[in-house]
């Protein structure tokens, strides 16, 4: 029995179940990307034979090395980038990622710019937000967002959404209310917010993205 495939078919009945009791039932099911990082490679072929071809890498070397020759054979999978992004390694970045979710400071929006063009790989930016103002995390600070989406936008870097992780020890659910609050001021689309722990929750202020790893692969060895 592939393990992947029991767990990722109960994860799919859950997502479309409190999707379904959300404000939200009316647009599209949130997106499942299955978080692969340090997975073993029986796990990701297995995700591979169930169908699934969305998948989350935190560390790009790690990811090129995994999903190079995996590319080849498996021309639809879509690879988005989670983890924090070196300024050093945006050029590798853009060419090898469809989605970046973690747009976070003005040097690396401006080191972007320099390499993105419309051969880019990377289609769609999406802004890290420190909705709980935490020193020690990266994102934007909610004071500073607004003047940093100009900044960005002046820069034509086509950033379609907002990522959020909310602090450990708080409620997820202020933190995805205040993240939905800002998206709809600025006209995004996209939120990538939810995990194992809290994507219920998430759902029900609208995630497109929900970043789940050991709900769908089991605990990293």
């Amino acid at each position: 029995m592939n393990d992947v495939l029991h767990k990722r078919n109960e994860l799919m009945k859950s997502i479309k179940k409190y999707h379904d009791k959300s404000f939200y039932f009316s647009k599209p099911l949130p997106n499942l990307v299955a978080v692969s990082k340090q997975q073993p490679d029986v796990k990701i072929k297995q995700a591979l034979e169930t169908g699934h071809r969305l998948f989350g890498e935190n560390k790009l070397q790690d990811a090129i090395k995994r999903w190079s020759n995996l590319l080849d054979t498996y021309k639809d999978i879509e690879l988005h980038y989670i983890g924090h992004l070196q300024s050093n390694k945006v050029k590798k970045a853009l060419n090898f990622f469809d989605v970046i979710h973690t747009l976070d400071r003005k040097s690396l929006a401006l080191e972007i710019s320099k390499h993105f063009t419309s051969a880019s790989k990377t289609k769609s930016f999406l802004i890290q937000v420190n909705t709980g103002n935490e020193k020690n995390k990266s994102g934007i600070n909610l004071d500073n967002f607004e003047e940093f989406f100009k900044f960005v936008s002046s820069l034509n870097i086509p950033v379609k959404g907002l990522m959020c992780l909310p602090p450990v020890n708080e409620e997820p659910s202020i933190h995805f209310c205040l993240l939905r609050e800002l998206a709809n001021k600025f006209e995004l689309s996209d939120l990538s917010m939810g995990m194992s722990a809290d994507f219920v929750k998430a759902i029900k202020f609208g995630s497109t993205y929900l970043r789940i790893g050991s709900s769908f692969f089991g605990k990293r060895n």
